[in-house]
C-alpha cells in the first residue's frame, strides 16, 4: 500500500510517497513559488539524485499534475501509474470545533475547511486547494484530512475555554485549539512505545521546540493541555512569535506608536520572540546561541527566557496531570540542541530528573537521554508528521 502525503502552503506544496508495508519513503519533494514567477519542483527519489524542474505553476492543481508526472517519469519516477497510489493524506490546519479526528474528505469536510478560513487564513485555503487539486488529478481516490488542531480537541473545557464572555465562544468559536497537533500525536505515541509505558495511563509531556514551539501534556496519548491557543501565537517564546504576553501590551503599543491592532499583532507574530528579544540578531536559535557565546547580552537573555518558559510549562503540565512519566524533546531545537535540553532539565530536579550527558550528546536519534536513576524518563523522539498522516490515512482507507 502506497500513501501520498500532501502538505500545502499558500505558495508551496510538500509531498512524500510512503510505502506503508515498511513505512519507507519512496520519494519526496517540494513545489515552490506556486502562483509566482520562478516556480520550481525539487523531486527526490529514494537512493537517487535530486531532480529540479523549473516550470510555471500558476495553481496548486498544476503543481499536483507536475508531482504526478515526476512520480511516473521513466527516468526519475518511482511508480508506473497513479493506480499504485492507494490514497492521499493531507495536513489540514483547522477543523474548528466540528472535527477532532482525521476523516475521509467529503463535501461536508470541505465546507468546514472553508468555514475555518478566518481561523487559519494562511493555511486552510491552501489546504483546500491541495485537496481539490488531488481530486481533479486522481478522481476516485480517497483523500483524508488530518487536522493540525485535532490532537488539542481532546482537551477538557477547563483547559480550552478562555475567561472571556461565553458568547464569543458560542458565536465565533473563540477557544484554545492548539497546533503542531500531528507532531504531538506522533511523538507522544512513540514515547509510550519506546519507553515501554502504559498505553492507557502514561503521562507524557512533549516539547516541540523549533522556530515554532509548543508543549503538550497527554495521558494515554490523549491531549489534556497544550500551549498554543486560538492561534499559534500563545505559549512559548518562539523564533519570531512572542508567546504569552499581557493582552494590554497590544493596546499600550497601539496608543504609544499610533498603530492599529493588526499592525501590533503582526509585530507579535513576525518581529518578536528571540528575534525581537535579541535586538534583531536572528530568529534562528543557532544564531542566538552563537551571539550569546560572543558575549551578546540580549541574545543570552533571549535564550535563557526561552529555556525558562519551556521549564515553566513542563512544571505546569506536571501539576495538571498530577505527575509525569516521560518528557520527550522533538523538532529542530529539541532534536539537535543538547545544551538547551540539558538547561531545561536543570530546572526539573524537584521531579527527580537526571540527565546522562553522554546519552544527551546526540542529534536527531530516538534515544533515552536521562540517567538510569532518573525518576522521569527524558527522551529525544524525532518527529515525523508525514508518517503520522500516512498512518491515519491508512487506518481510514484500508
Amino acid at each position: 500500500m502506497k500513501i501520498l502525503v500532501i502538505n500545502c502552503g499558500s505558495s508551496s506544496l510538500k509531498y512524500q510517497l510512503i510505502n506503508m508495508e515498511d513505512e519507507s519513503v519512496i520519494a519526496k519533494g517540494l513545489c515552490e513559488r506556486i502562483g509566482i514567477d520562478g516556480s520550481k519542483l525539487t523531486h527526490q527519489p529514494a537512493g537517487k539524485d535530486k531532480v529540479e524542474i523549473e516550470k510555471d505553476m500558476p495553481t496548486h492543481q498544476t503543481a499536483i499534475e507536475l508531482v504526478m508526472d515526476a512520480l511516473q517519469n521513466p527516468e526519475h519516477g518511482v511508480i508506473k501509474s497513479t493506480d499504485e497510489i492507494s490514497a492521499i493524506g493531507h495536513r489540514v490546519l483547522h477543523g474548528g470545533t466540528t472535527y477532532s479526528e482525521s476523516v475521509v474528505v467529503d463535501a461536508d469536510v470541505k465546507r468546514v475547511i472553508r468555514e475555518c478560513f478566518d481561523l487559519g487564513p494562511l493555511h486552510n485555503p491552501a489546504n483546500l486547494m491541495g485537496i481539490e487539486a488531488c481530486e481533479a488529478a486522481m478522481p476516485g481516490k480517497a483523500n483524508v484530512a488530518v487536522w493540525d488542531t485535532g490532537f488539542g480537541m481532546a482537551m477538557p473545557e477547563k483547559a480550552y475555554m478562555y475567561a472571556i464572555p461565553h458568547e464569543y465562544y458560542e458565536k465565533y468559536g473563540v477557544r484554545r485549539y492548539g497546533f503542531h497537533g500531528t507532531s504531538h500525536m506522533f511523538v507522544s505515541g512513540e514515547a509510550i512505545k519506546f519507553g515501554n509505558l502504559d498505553p492507557e495511563k502514561a503521562k507524557v509531556i512533549v516539547c516541540h521546540l523549533g522556530n515554532g514551539a509548543s508543549v503538550s501534556a497527554s495521558i494515554g496519548g490523549k491531549c489534556v493541555d497544550t500551549s498554543m491557543g486560538l492561534t499559534p501565537l500563545e505559549g512559548l517564546i518562539m523564533g519570531t512569535r512572542s508567546g504569552d504576553v499581557d493582552p494590554a501590551v497590544v493596546q499600550y503599543i497601539c496608543n504609544k506608536e499610533g498603530k492599529d491592532v493588526n499592525e501590533v499583532l503582526n509585530i507579535l507574530n513576525k518581529k518578536s520572540g528571540v528575534l525581537g528579544m535579541s535586538g534583531g540578531v536572528s530568529s534562528d536559535f543557532r544564531d542566538i546561541e552563537a551571539a550569546k557565546s560572543s558575549g551578546n547580552h540580549l541574545a543570552e537573555v533571549a535564550l535563557e527566557a526561552f529555556i525558562y518558559r519551556v521549564a515553566k510549562y513542563i512544571g505546569a503540565y506536571t501539576a495538571a496531570m498530577n505527575g509525569v512519566d516521560a518528557i520527550a524533546f522533538t523538532a529542530g531545537v529539541g532534536e539537535n540542541d543538547k545544551s538547551s535540553r540539558k538547561a531545561i532539565c536543570e530546572y526539573l530536579g524537584y521531579l527527580g530528573v537526571k540527565i546522562d550527558d553522554a546519552a544527551n550528546d546526540v542529534r536527531g536519534k530516538m534515544t533515552v537521554i536521562s540517567a538510569p536513576d532518573s525518576k522521569v524518563k527524558i527522551m529525544l523522539i524525532p518527529t515525523n508528521e508525514e508518517l503520522a498522516i500516512a498512518r491515519e490515512t491508512r487506518r481510514l482507507t484500508e
